[in-house]
């Protein structure tokens, strides 16, 4: 559960990160790490449109240097963006002062208010930085999409063992997750539209919960 659904401790790190929105909404946030990338995004995409779903990507600002055409699709399907580093640096990885450049890259090319560090881990003093700048976005419910022990049908079970209301949902738009997400993905939204929630995007003036567990 430390990773599914981090613990009150884990989202203590970081107190004015947002790990889950309004407990009291019939509500969940989609978000999609790593992207965007061709073998993955359109998948996503149409997906998403088939259930009339939207949904945050978090992208990594190289990839979107190399795939412009897919970071416009997404726009123009009337998803958000948000900033998840120019190269996918965890904050441990490098120095601040080198991980702050890379934020600072990928928002170059990104343009977002919203950032979210690789592997959910920085460093204190980069995120007392980062948080001057953007709205940070955690999740309360990690699928674990990228895992090689895991299957399709373990993600979806993930899903309906942690999703609750205010949820912020984070699978990945990667090569690793994408043969998973190809049942995964739909069975997910259509078990959470059967439980009555509505998929909403990230409104960061509305009431949200940044520790409940």
């Amino acid at each position: 559960m430390l990773i599914e659904q981090p613990s009150k401790w884990l989202r203590w790190l970081y107190p004015s990160a947002i790990w889950r929105m309004n407990p009291q909404e019939r509500a969940v946030y989609l978000t999609f790490d790593d992207g965007p990338i061709p073998e993955a995004t359109p998948f996503i995409l149409d997906t998403l449109d088939r259930y009339g779903v939207k949904a945050t990507f978090f992208m990594v600002g190289d990839n979107v240097r190399k795939y412009p055409e897919l970071k416009a699709e997404i726009e123009r399907r009337g998803h958000r963006l948000g900033n998840h580093t120019f190269n996918h640096i965890g904050g441990f990885q490098c120095s601040s002062r080198d991980f702050l450049r890379n934020a600072y890259k990928a928002d170059e090319v990104i343009h977002s208010q919203l950032f979210r560090p690789p592997r959910g881990w920085m460093r204190w003093t980069q995120y007392m930085r980062l948080r001057r700048k953007f709205t940070i976005i955690m999740w309360d419910l990690v699928t674990r999409d990228y895992s090689r022990l895991l299957s399709a049908d373990d993600v979806v079970q993930n899903i309906k063992k942690y999703a609750r209301n205010g949820c912020i949902i984070t699978f990945h738009d990667s090569l690793k997750s994408i043969e998973k997400l190809h049942t995964a993905l739909p069975q997910s939204i259509e078990w959470l539209q059967q439980q009555g929630y509505e998929f909403r995007l990230f409104d960061i003036d509305q009431p949200r919960s940044r520790h409940l567990k």
